[in-house]
């Protein structure tokens, strides 16, 4: 990625970035899943999205106005989401912001890890064919690994 690209990376106050790095790492996900799509080769779509949710909206605006993409949701219980789904956001807002303002837990930085990897590959196009499709589902099925996760397609669907 070429250094203009990250010139906003720079603009962010470090006090900020690390703060914002700090709340994710408590609040934040990262999320690979999966969509049947009967009109592509290989039939799945792989969705990459990162989000946080809290009640207070304050950080989750500052994660917006910081990161300069994503949307905010307003769930009926009063809890927000700040959301990006678009792959260009995340592979050139999400992913350097959080490679500069790293995370200090373990499981965080697993997680921060195989999604940049999985963005890496689909940026690569490797999902548009079986053998690369099949090296994203592997690194998912350890992303996000433990209690409550919940998968509508699992590895096993896809093959």
């Amino acid at each position: 990625m070429a250094d203009s690209k990250l010139k906003w990376l720079g603009q962010v106050p470090e006090k900020v970035g690390w703060y914002l790095a700090g709340f994710v790492d408590g609040e934040g996900s990262f999320i690979v899943s999966l969509r049947k799509k009967q009109d592509y080769l290989v039939k799945w779509q792989v969705v990459l999205t990162f989000n946080v949710s809290q009640r207070d909206i304050t950080n989750l605006a500052l994660l917006k106005r910081y990161l300069g993409c994503g949307r905010l949701q307003y769930r009926k219980d009063g809890v927000c989401y700040f959301v990006v789904g678009n792959f260009t956001s995340i592979t050139e807002r999400v992913i350097p912001f959080f490679k500069k303002f790293h995370f200090f837990s373990s499981s965080k930085k697993k997680n921060f890890s195989l999604f940049s990897q999985i963005a890496k590959l689909v940026s690569q196009k490797e999902h548009l064919n079986p053998t690369g499709l099949k090296k994203i589902l592997v690194l998912r099925e350890e992303l996000n690994k433990g209690k409550g996760r919940t998968r509508k397609y699992s590895i096993n669907d896809v093959k």
